[in-house]
């Protein structure tokens, strides 16, 4: 199948309305927190809290997407105001004495974890980034600079941060090229860096030459240093999703490009290697994990289906077919998407259900933990409404 320029103008129209009607209404402006700064975002169905602890991820997150809906949709004081409210919790609440951030602090800001890496820094980035574009705040924008200098720091310098594991199997994941990758993306295209472009080319390069196994048609998730594979169970498991997400960030890096013919076949390459070993062909959706040589894998969630894999599904899809015209993706988008927003889309109270069992049946209500916030739902719904937009697919109902 392809799709027709009307079903591409229903598809813009309808994820605008769902962003803007649906999903952002569920979390703001109620969980602006007006006494100590930034958000309370653990949520069960009906927007209840659950726990009024926050976790740092998903604060840096929230304040990205109110100030990147300030800079791309409207420029509304209310979401400019929710946006600092987060800045501002981060900034004065969420850095250790090392400069190092918490993962997970209480309500106003008292420290409770603190993991080895640093994917709370990267979020910082991002929302900073984009908050400055939305308030010409340069000290925001410093800020973001300079945590991208820390990241780049902590991503080059082994032994910077406590390692997790001996030195007896050494091992590093595709989840540091790809997100440094993205956070380059989302800084170059709010405030800008004179260093993203070197380093996004750099990051892309790993991710082909060392995780892309074109042998046995697979993104690998983490393999030795050297990029081969490491078979013990650990090494062999793949997260398809998480794989996905960073084929549409090479294929959004494409885009930019002008389209770079080269870019595209590796982001699609990546995709079709992970949707056949990620779609659930009994039941749709995408699996959670998955062993590179079928073998039974250690996690015991392995085939529940998660919130944030069938998102960034959702906006690969979309971009290959847009990019390449392929009618493969157009069918694809409209697998993912159909079963997406017939299983996890809570019709009642709005937003998306977290967690489904392998059979499509809810496994808990939150919408809302240390992990789920109002980032991966709102990012595609945004995304793939802007998409449609820049081909000329008005969003307006």
């Amino acid at each position: 199948m392809s799709y027709t320029a009307e079903e591409l103008q229903n598809l813009a129209v309808f994820y605008k309305n769902q962003l803007l009607n649906n999903t952002v209404p569920f979390w703001f402006p109620r969980s602006i927190d007006h006494e100590h700064g930034g958000y309370l975002l653990m949520r069960d169905r009906d927007g209840s809290l659950i726990d009024d602890d926050k976790a740092v991820w998903i604060q840096g997150r929230a304040a990205w997407l109110l100030s990147t809906l300030c800079n791309t949709i409207e420029h509304k004081k209310e979401w400019l105001d929710g946006a600092k409210s987060g800045i501002d919790f981060l900034n004065n609440h969420c850095f250790d004495t090392d400069e190092q951030m918490f993962f997970h602090v209480t309500r106003d800001g008292q420290p409770i974890r603190k993991r080895r890496y640093y994917f709370s820094e990267t979020f910082a980035v991002i929302a900073n980034a984009a908050y400055a574009q939305a308030s010409g705040d340069e000290t925001a924008a410093e800020k973001a600079r300079y945590l991208f200098g820390k990241c780049i720091e902590y991503a080059t310098t082994p032994g910077l941060l406590p390692a997790k594991f001996t030195g007896t199997r050494p091992a590093k994941g595709i989840g540091v090229p790809m997100i440094m990758m993205n956070t380059a993306q989302q800084l170059r295209e709010t405030i800008g860096d004179p260093r993203c472009d070197e380093w996004i080319s750099k990051w892309i390069e790993e991710i082909k030459n060392d995780f892309v196994k074109d042998d046995i048609q697979c993104v690998m998730e983490q393999v030795a240093p050297d990029g081969s594979i490491i078979d013990h169970i650990d090494g062999r498991t793949l997260n398809p999703g998480h794989a996905i997400e960073g084929a549409w960030f090479i294929l959004h890096e494409a885009k930019y490009r002008n389209n770079d013919p080269e870019l595209i076949k590796l982001g699609c390459k990546m995709l079709d290697y992970m949707w056949e070993r990620g779609w659930d062909k009994k039941y749709g959706g995408i699996l959670y994990f998955k062993d590179v040589y079928n073998k039974p894998v250690q996690e015991y969630w392995q085939d529940m289906k998660f919130w944030w894999p069938q998102n960034e599904t959702i906006i690969a899809t979309l971009l290959a077919y847009t990019l390449t015209g392929d009618e493969k993706y157009a069918r694809w988008h409209k697998m993912v998407h159909d079963y997406a927003y017939d299983k996890f889309h809570d019709k009642e109270y709005g937003e998306w259900f977290g967690y489904l069992h392998r059979d499509g049946t809810v496994a808990q209500t939150a919408k809302g933990n240390l992990f789920k916030g109002p980032f991966h739902l709102p990012r595609q719904e945004w995304y793939c409404a802007k998409l449609l937009e820049e081909l000329g697919f008005s969003a307006e109902s």
